[in-house]
């Protein structure tokens, strides 16, 4: 009974889900300026009445997963005591940085520094050090710590509502704690709808970002135009290439496939350090770093109440808020492959391990850019402001075998588009599949062909229809940003409880380990008494048989000598006798 009804609901929220994103990609389509207006209005009203909160709450996120990680409940595994890690630290990593963050890292690693050297955050000049400085920062900024910690606390969630409590890979099984049976009703459906609908239009965005920077890429090093014919044929290739890769599932397919990404991008990142401004850029990797460490709580609790500048709210507040609408794909997949690890190693790798690359990436790319820029080698800041998706190609362009980079380059943003589109289409199967941790194939090609459908219309659609999307998937994720912080509360029950289970647990160990040393230590003793009881007592027979055996010797020797006294005391008497009978 409670099975179908589980799966009533699951189908409800493919249903309800499938339903509200069809009508945006049909209003995108045949009518992108009007969704453009509406999810700009929206957006702004959102910016200018909860931009505190998504500041305020973001910040917070970052302090909870640093004290959870630091703290004894740091300790506890995601998963039964005695499970260890199903992946290696590289091919985590691999996929931790290849599901879908590092398409980002890609497109704005040279775009955001050079885009804030112009457009300054409030307070700075723009076109001077300091300008060049601040882009450098708040790209990091942008792409290390905070949206890490967004990601970690619904991966964190998730894997431990799957593997310690053996609940379904759904955003709703984070409530149980909360809710109870209530998550099979109306409430955990809506989590769940929500979670599918910030999902699907976030990956569909990103398609039509990868897509457009893949075009923007050849038609730059190729003859080939970059036209929306071109655009659309691309996200063709790039599906079937994924359906591929969907086929060979989680450890053949995005375990690969993150794991040669990997290389990939650290080759074309030490080519750049190498053949690139590499002082500089080691001189911006430091100033950087320690510009972000100082000034990161700083930057993290800023407004600008006195001060009207729409810069923070079109920046930071918008990245904060698109982070968080990938959230529900980026926590389930982070859950997924991150069975066995305890918290404090999970968020090693989930928080501080991309935070460093974030710092590294940033600083390679943008600070080539800005180097090339200020030094008036190439017009990078032109083609940011106009072609944002050309940014890295005309960086790559300005170095060293340049055809050969950027092609790479190519191949590295699509291995990133197919893995972000293999772990999207996995999540979304996990999300609408009763929350398998392995779904269907069939239900994985779906949700593939229609995020790639929706972007391919937003792209035909023209001007609007994917900016519009984006604006809209950012509206979704106020609702989640409500959720993710209901969802820590449901988090430090389940381990709070679980961890005075285990402290029990750990006692009653502790005291069995203590007995059974006090049995052995008091074995130990009784043995050696006894040793020694027995080594007094062979001693006493030792002794008693000597004392025999001495006294049995006297005897034989005393009987002996009575017999030589006597046989010479007899012939003396025969001799006295022979004497006087003569």
């Amino acid at each position: 009974m409670e099975q179908g009804k589980e799966t009533k609901q699951l189908g409800s929220v493919l249903i309800i889900s499938a339903i509200i994103v069809g009508l945006f990609v049909l209003w995108g389509a045949f009518s992108p300026g009007s969704l453009d207006a509406a999810a700009g209005q929206g957006l702004g009203w959102m910016l200018d009445n909860f931009g505190w909160f998504y500041m305020l709450s973001t910040a917070f996120f970052v302090l909870f997963v640093i004290v959870l990680a630091l703290s004894p409940f740091g300790q506890i595994r995601l998963g039964k005591p005695d499970e260890r890690p199903e992946y290696s630290w590289y091919s985590w990593i691999g996929m931790l940085f290849a599901a879908g963050i590092g398409v980002g890292f890609v497109f704005w690693g040279v775009a955001e520094p050079v885009l804030y050297y112009f457009d300054t955050p409030t307070g700075f000049t723009p076109e001077t050090p300091e300008a060049a400085v601040a882009g450098l920062r708040y790209a990091v900024f942008h792409w290390a710590l905070h949206p890490w910690a967004i990601f970690s606390i619904v991966g964190l969630t998730l894997a431990y509502v799957q593997f310690r409590k053996d609940r379904p890979a759904l955003i709703s099984s984070a409530f149980y704690p909360l809710l109870g049976d209530r998550v099979h009703g109306w409430l955990g459906k809506s989590i769940d709808i929500l979670a599918v609908i910030a999902t699907c239009t976030g990956v569909a965005t990103t398609f039509g970002l990868s897509a457009l920077q893949i075009t923007g890429g050849l038609s730059y090093i190729s003859p080939i135009p970059n036209t929306v014919a071109t655009q659309v044929i691309i996200i063709a290739i790039v599906t079937f290439l994924f359906m591929f890769s969907a086929a060979k599932g989680v450890d053949k397919g995005i375990k690969r496939l993150s794991n040669i990404n990997l290389a990939v991008a650290g080759v074309l990142l030490l080519f750049v350090i190498i053949v690139g401004p590499t002082l500089f850029i080691a001189e911006s990797f430091v100033t950087t770093l320690g510009g972000y460490i100082t000034n990161v709580a700083s930057m993290s609790l800023t407004m600008t109440p006195f001060i009207e500048s729409a810069w923070l709210g079109t920046n930071t507040i918008f990245f904060w808020a698109w982070h968080i609408a990938w959230a529900p794909f980026m926590g389930i997949f982070i859950a997924r492959i991150s069975r066995g690890r305890t918290i404090r190693e999970f968020m090693t790798g989930v928080l501080v391990v991309p935070s460093i690359l974030a710092v590294v990436w940033f600083t390679t790319f943008g600070g080539t850019a800005l180097n090339l820029e200020i030094a008036g080698a190439a017009p990078i800041g032109d083609l940011v402001m106009n072609n944002v998706e050309l940014a890295l190609f005309a960086t790559l362009g300005e170095l060293p075998l340049s055809a050969i980079t950027s092609f790479i380059a190519v191949i590295l943003i699509l291995i990133f588009f197919i893995t972000s589109a293999d772990s999207a289409s996995y999540v979304l199967g996990a999300m609408t599949s009763n929350g398998s941790l392995n779904p269907s194939l069939f239900s994985k090609m779906l949700w593939g062909v229609l995020i790639a459908g929706t972007a391919s219309v937003l792209l035909i659609s023209g001007d609007g229809g994917l900016g519009a999307l984006q604006t809209a998937s950012i509206i979704a994720a106020l609702p989640f940003a409500i959720i993710m912080t209901i969802m820590i509360v449901s988090i430090l029950i389940m381990l709070g409880k679980d961890y005075k289970l285990e402290g029990k647990k750990r006692r009653r160990k502790n005291r069995k380990e203590i007995k059974e040393e006090i049995r052995d230590e008091m074995y130990e003793d009784i043995k050696e008494e006894v040793i020694e009881e027995m080594k007094e007592e062979m001693k006493v027979e030792m002794i008693e048989e000597m004392k025999e055996e001495m006294i049995d010797e006297m005897k034989e020797e005393m009987i002996e000598e009575m017999k030589e006294e006597i046989k010479e005391g007899l012939i003396e008497e025969l001799e006295v006798d022979q004497d006087k009978n003569k």
